[in-house]
């Protein structure tokens, strides 16, 4: 069968066309290669891939042995925008005791059981049974545990203006029989050194 001219044109066409598309589909290939992938963008070396966490600091109030009262102890804690969680740091920061060469006023073994602040701006704490079976008694003792708590609550936490401290769910008189918690506690920034807030 003899081709014509006009079908040798035409497949002619379909075979420059054919070599056309190839190399176009061959070059968009190696593009597509070339560009990276801003979905997910690599870290640079020794760079972390989490945030960092924004801290802030708070002052936690410990005894000294060089005198009865309460003195600052600096630290930083995560920033948190609920006060209940912020409350919740403070209060197991202070739990942790001193990391120079403060004296805890908390009694050993004592774990944080619960906590709620009102509208009223009152913190509601509740402690393990050790806050108070632990306690050396004394009133001295008494004044800087209670009001190692309610300071380092106050100082730290804007929202909290007053504590009621508890004993495993129950709200007791006193601890050993010095300090009434009956009632929400004002601060007592007298009691610590260098004085008010």
């Amino acid at each position: 069968m003899k081709i014509q001219p006009r079908q040798i044109i035409l497949l002619a066409s379909l075979a420059g066309l054919l070599i056309v598309l190839m190399v176009l589909f061959f070059q968009a290939g190696k593009e597509r290669a070339a560009v990276p992938d801003v979905s997910s963008p690599a870290s640079e070396p020794g760079e972390e891939s989490a945030e960092e966490t924004v801290t802030r600091k708070i002052d936690l109030y410990f005894l000294s042995e060089d005198d009865p009262l309460l003195h600052p102890e600096e630290r930083e804690i995560p920033v948190e925008e609920a006060p209940i969680e912020e409350a919740r740091l403070v209060l197991e920061e202070l739990l942790r005791g001193s990391r120079f060469d403060g004296i805890s006023a908390i009694p050993p073994e004592t774990r944080l059981r619960e906590l709620f602040i009102t509208e009223q701006g009152i913190a509601m704490v509740d402690f393990s049974r050790e806050f108070q079976d632990n306690h050396p008694s004394g009133a001295a003792a008494e004044m800087a545990t209670v009001f190692a708590v309610v300071n380092t609550l106050v100082r730290n936490v804007e929202a909290v203006k007053r504590v009621v401290i508890l004993v495993d769910g129950v709200e007791k008189e006193t601890l050993k029989g010095h300090v009434g918690l009956r009632k929400a506690l004002l601060p007592r920034f007298d009691l610590a050194a260098g004085g008010g807030r």
